[in-house]
């Protein structure tokens, strides 16, 4: 690095780093998420969230041309492989059977979150490349197993191919607020009141769903929305809404600055009662949230349900709140995360409701042109949330294993790339008659 006049320092805290020159850099890149906001990262370090006690040692990787930062990237330490949600730990009991320690190793990742978006923030490719690179080179020089890089945007994917990283991919589910333009015998018809002719009424024999050349508006409506799917998955939608309603259940949402701190609190109570069920105490602390309200209120939106005028369920969304300069146009729409559910009280289909028909409906009458699932889960695919490709990048130090998981690599790619297939043709969208 020296002939480019770049400079690496590794730091020990998120707190390290200037949060305007970190946010500044993140805004540059083709996929940025409130997720990578200094603010969220700092807060998981400050609320004990992701610290040593809890297996998360923060190891900042950081480029510097002089006294400007031209790339970083968050980097932890890690004792164990939870909240990161890809899987690993066959390759970590490989290495025990043979008597090869795999812990400590190193994710360049974004604890407890599965959301894809740049992770080798930097001002150009070439810096991205230098940046995986030194994260490399620091892990080799400090004895880590082992470097993997989380849910990587096509650029940190790119960057990571050119230093010899393998890929591994893994599946999500996401909807986008798309409606295809409606088309009758091969003749495409815009919607109702943007030029004759008029479209035919949704759900008719003659009206099909396939896009034509491409084309796709926004839906108008929650019901436009319903239109476009497939009669039984549009009856088994309008059954599961109903038998929320007929239980006395109604929701409210409000967002940012609007959430009140008694929300936020009966919100952690659900939260935190979920991981309980499970037998696990919940990865973020009440503080976390604390600090997400004060610093970025603009990212959150929370809906909570309510029954006889007490609360009784919640779920937290993330809001992209900014566009990245580095994109075109039409990629500043505004996206929205499921993130946090949990309810007090068992309600037939409350979880559908609260976790997609709320917040779909919600991103139809907001404009908002994605919602991302989140990890796992094929009955999301019946709520119209599409089967998409997620990539990780991973550096093993040691040859041996390196070849063997590359092997695994290639048997999974194909596996992973067979069930996209598979689910891609169980579309829940009507087909063309």
């Amino acid at each position: 690095m020296a002939e480019t006049a770049i400079i690496a320092r590794v730091l020990a805290s998120a707190l390290d780093v200037d949060a305007l020159a970190w946010n500044a850099l993140l805004a540059q890149q083709n996929h940025p998420t409130p997720f990578m906001r200094h603010e969220y990262l700092a807060a998981l370090q400050e609320s004990g969230s992701a610290t040593p006690r809890t297996g998360w040692t923060p190891r900042f990787m950081t480029l510097w041309e002089s006294d400007t930062l031209v790339a970083a990237c968050p980097l932890y330490l890690k004792s164990h492989s939870y909240g990161e949600y890809v899987f690993d730990w066959a390759w970590a009991s490989a290495y025990e059977q043979h008597g090869v320690p795999y812990y400590p190793k190193a994710v360049v990742a974004v604890p407890f979150t599965p959301v894809p978006g740049s992770r080798l923030l930097a001002r150009d490719a070439a810096t991205r490349q230098l940046l995986i690179q030194a994260v490399c080179q620091w892990c080799e020089q400090e004895g880590v197993s082992s470097a993997h890089v989380l849910f990587a945007s096509d650029d940190d994917v790119q960057a990571s191919t050119q230093q010899d990283l393998m890929l591994r991919h893994t599946v999500q589910f996401h909807w986008k607020n798309d409606a295809p333009l409606l088309t009758t015998a091969g003749v495409m018809h815009p919607p109702d009141g943007e030029g004759a002719p008029a479209s035919p009424a949704l759900g008719s024999p003659t009206a099909s769903a396939q896009p034509v050349g491409g084309l796709s508006q926004p839906f108008a409506s929650f019901d436009h929305f319903l239109g476009s799917l497939s009669q039984d998955k549009r009856k088994k939608i309008r059954q599961e809404r109903r038998r929320v309603a007929d239980a006395g259940v109604s929701f409210r949402w409000s967002r940012g600055a609007d959430i009140r701190a008694a929300d936020w609190d009966f919100f952690y109570r659900c939260y935190e009662r979920t991981y309980l069920e499970h037998g696990n105490p919940p990865y973020l602390t009440r503080d976390f949230f604390a600090r997400m309200a004060t610093h970025i209120p603009e990212a959150w939106l929370l809906f909570v349900a309510e029954r006889d005028g007490q609360p009784i369920a919640s779920i937290l969304i993330a809001v992209s709140d900014s566009a990245s300069s580095a994109s075109s146009q039409k990629d500043h729409d505004l996206v929205a995360y499921g993130r946090y559910w949990g309810a007090l009280e068992r309600v037939d289909c409350l979880h559908f409701e609260a976790c997609y028909y709320q917040p779909l409906q919600w991103c139809i009458e907001q404009g908002v042109r994605r919602f991302e699932g989140g990890a796992q889960g094929e009955h999301k695919m019946a709520r119209a949330l599409l089967p998409v490709q997620a990539t990780s990048a991973h550096w093993l130090a040691h040859p041996a294993f390196a070849d063997a998981v590359e092997r695994f690599l290639e048997r999974e790619g194909s596996g992973v790339k067979n069930y996209l297939s598979e689910l891609q043709a169980r579309s829940p969208f009507k087909t063309s008659a």
